[in-house]
């Protein structure tokens, strides 16, 4: 009567996603994780478990959506997935990114955003910059799950690192001004020279006028020409609008993050690319002119 039964247990299907990630720790561990989940396990698995051998801990490729108990106990113990790395770049904003995700990992570009939207309230700047070993096979809602869960956190590790606390906020307000650092700033050691730039226009009421802010979504890697100046209405224009766009522009770096929240103290006001690619940055408008006007000779 046991031996049917058992047959009968290992025989009964189970539910999961084609891609399923598991914890690394002990059975229990696994099995109390799964049961979170609302997975159909219970602590006969965990003895099963340990008959069959150790499951493997990340992405575990289940190949179906539908298992026989004893199919899933054992794909835990032989099964990995397939990893694909993708990076997000520092600068670089969701739009892109999304496109980049649903291209490399064969996902629905659609399906992406609606799931990014579904889990921020945050439009853009919400991803941490990183080289992500995605699995092949996981699905728009996982991914997106995995990405502004893993962001999330590192986010708010960053912010009590700096201030002890976490307000979402404020957190994001300096997001959107390390965006702005991120798009003009030549590298990494003139940031904090940017961002006194901007805290300087900001303080003197001078709109921010710079063009990397005009460099948003699907504008990204698109030129900004003077009839994008004129005609752009959206928020980034800060040809347009006095003070920051109201979300950020991209998502950034942790540079980018120390240097809006630690401005280098100046009373720069200005700055040109030079011929250098670095920048020249003045403090007045006529000094400002020459650097132009020495910048395109």
């Amino acid at each position: 009567m046991i031996v049917f039964s058992l047959i009968h247990y290992l025989n009964k299907p189970i539910y999961t996603p084609k891609v399923l990630y598991i914890p690394a720790g002990s059975i229990n561990k696994i099995i109390t994780q799964l049961q979170s989940k609302n997975y159909d396990v219970c602590k006969i698995d965990s003895l099963l478990l340990r008959l069959l051998g150790s499951p493997q801990s990340g992405w575990i490729n289940m190949q179906t959506n539908v298992n026989t108990k004893a199919d899933f106990l054992y794909k835990l113990t032989i099964s990995k997935a397939a990893l694909q790395n993708v990076t997000l770049i520092p600068g670089e904003t969701t739009y892109v990114f999304l496109n980049q995700l649903a291209k490399n990992l064969h996902l629905n570009r659609t399906k992406l955003q609606n799931e990014f939207d579904k889990y921020t309230p945050v439009k853009e700047g919400a991803l941490v910059p990183d080289t992500y070993k995605l699995p092949i096979g996981i699905t728009e809602k996982e991914l997106m799950k995995v990405l502004l869960n893993t962001s999330h956190k590192q986010m708010k590790a960053l912010s009590i690192k700096f201030f002890g606390t976490y307000n979402e906020k404020k957190w994001f307000q300096y997001i959107t001004i390390a965006s702005i650092i991120q798009k003009e700033s030549a590298n990494t050691a003139e940031m904090p020279l940017v961002s006194s730039v901007i805290y300087n226009r900001i303080n003197k009421g001078m709109k921010l006028q710079m063009d990397g802010t005009l460099n948003y979504g699907k504008y990204s890697h698109q030129r900004v020409t003077p009839y994008r100046i004129k005609h752009d209405t959206s928020t980034y224009n800060t040809y347009r609008h006095n003070g920051l766009p109201s979300i950020p522009v991209c998502n950034v770096s942790v540079d980018a993050i120390r240097a809006a929240i630690f401005p280098k103290k100046t009373n720069y006001l200005y700055f040109m690319k030079s011929k250098k690619g670095t920048h020249d940055f003045t403090c007045n408008y006529s000094t400002h002119l020459r650097n132009i006007k020495r910048a395109t000779k």
